[in-house]
């Protein structure tokens, strides 16, 4: 069996995270300083979700408690997408930002579950929109993998 050199796993992983983390950073940041989302965006999304493409025993979470707060829910939601990035970009509360990725992606997945496929077959047995769960993926490996050696080099993250 080959083994990769010294070091290149826990760099992949670094790379891996940090270009996950500018993604959030660029999603959060949109949520958090721009009105456009929270006042009247994410209404429209939950809207649908609850209409057309979440998992039935999800809905009624969606339209009792997280819609009639949608502005609330929407600064949420655009804050913890912007901690995520910073956490991973920095490797700092890496596990808590991961536990928290998770969640995010487990919510997105059960709410847009019935969306239109992509037209590929094995979507009819998992669900239409898959899109999230690469993402969850990586977020349990950040998690089990932890601050493992950043950049600037010899300096670990808070965890």
């Amino acid at each position: 069996m080959v083994r990769p050199p010294d070091g290149l796993l826990s760099k992949s992983l670094v790379v891996a995270r940090i270009c996950t983390g500018i993604f959030f950073v660029l999603f959060g940041e949109y949520k958090v300083f721009g009105r456009t989302f929270a006042h009247s965006g994410f209404a429209h999304y939950l809207e649908g979700y609850i209409q057309e493409t979440a998992v039935s025993f999800y809905r009624p979470f969606l339209s009792h408690i997280v819609l009639p707060h949608a502005v609330f829910f929407g600064y949420l939601v655009g804050a913890v997408e912007l901690f995520i990035g910073l956490s991973l970009i920095f490797g700092v509360f890496l596990r808590l930002a991961s536990v928290l990725g998770i969640l995010h992606m487990i919510n997105l997945t059960l709410a847009t579950w019935w969306g239109p496929g992509h037209g590929a077959p094995v979507w009819r047995y998992f669900g239409a929109e898959l899109d999230h769960l690469p993402l969850l993926l990586l977020f349990m490996i950040f998690y089990t993998a932890g601050p493992s050696g950043w950049w600037p080099r010899g300096r670990r993250g808070l965890d």
